[in-house]
């Protein structure tokens, strides 16, 4: 992202709100780019062991074979209308700290002092993932396969959201909630870690700086991209198994569930990475589409 210290030039709006709206545009970039991903992954990870899909190719094949292409967009009006909106919290989160880091400084900030502040804004940004994803995950492994926990269908995200709460509570929304955090702090640490220093290395390698505020648009796009396969590398088997905790109330706890998962698995521990695949095939374009139309956004508004 342009860092805060780059520019002094009169703006539209205040950074805050560029941050806000910017992360909004590329919180949507991400989920219309890789929602079909996503869909695949998560019925992978959720899939009964012995596994009813082979691949992910398999998967792909059999859900547009059973249910039509539409079913690769199950669940999306939830990322589209939360995803959005917890792009543009963590977005503007990762703002705030890059500011309160910042300080009186007139000294630019570093790579760790960036990378710190995304996994502090990841922490923020688990408290709104958590009911969002849970609505998502429950709704895409609704399958004529694999009913959810053997309840009548669920006809919409509306009817998904009024129906948990219904019967678990505002507890339910935030089931799930304890692994989220645990997923999202060292993946937002090495999702703008990796952002920043990629950007400034490719700054520097075209300019001799590494002021990553004169990024272009290939540029944005390709370490958005790597950056996003790198907030996975070590979030993904929490991931799964949020996956498991969500789909699934029969499990009290995080732990239960991933001693289930392993069991299933005899204890292999591969288990762990069902669908991660298709998550990183996801990974580059999605976020590579968010960074991109977060930097548009921000240039637009004159930030």
């Amino acid at each position: 992202m342009a860092s805060i210290e780059a520019s002094e030039r009169t703006t539209l709006v205040p950074r805050a709100v560029g941050d806000f709206a910017a992360g909004t545009m590329g919180g949507w970039a991400q989920v219309v780019v890789g929602h079909p991903f996503d869909t695949i992954k998560v019925r992978m990870q959720t899939q009964p062991t012995p596994p009813i899909y082979s691949g992910g190719m398999d998967c792909l094949r059999a859900t547009v074979r059973n249910e039509g292409a539409g079913a690769l967009y199950k669940g999306v009006t939830s990322p589209l209308a939360g995803i959005g909106f917890c792009n543009a919290v963590v977005f503007a989160a990762n703002g705030f700290f890059l500011r309160l880091l910042q300080g009186d400084s007139r000294e630019p900030l570093g790579i760790g002092q960036k990378t710190l502040a995304g996994g502090l804004a990841g922490g923020v940004m688990s408290f709104l993932n958590c009911p969002v994803e849970l609505l998502k995950v429950r709704l895409q492994t609704q399958t004529s396969m694999a009913p959810v926990a053997g309840h009548k269908p669920y006809t919409g995200v509306f009817n998904c959201g009024v129906r948990t709460f219904q019967e678990r509570g505002l507890a339910g929304l935030y089931r799930g909630l304890g692994i989220t955090i645990l997923r999202d702090i060292p993946s937002f640490l090495a999702y703008f870690g990796a952002y920043e220093a990629l950007k400034s290395a490719f700054v520097y390698r075209r300019l001799g700086s590494t002021d990553g505020s004169k990024s272009n648009g290939l540029e944005q796009f390709l370490a958005g991209g790597f950056a996003g396969i790198s907030a996975w590398l070590g979030a993904y088997p929490q991931d799964v198994i949020k996956s498991r905790v969500q789909m699934n109330y029969k499990y009290r706890s995080t732990a239960e569930a991933t001693r289930a998962l392993l069991q299933e698995a005899s204890g292999n521990w591969r288990v762990l990475f069902r669908g991660f695949g298709p998550t990183i095939v996801r990974a580059f374009p999605a976020n590579a589409a968010t960074f991109v139309a977060y930097e548009w956004t921000i240039k637009t508004l004159g930030l």
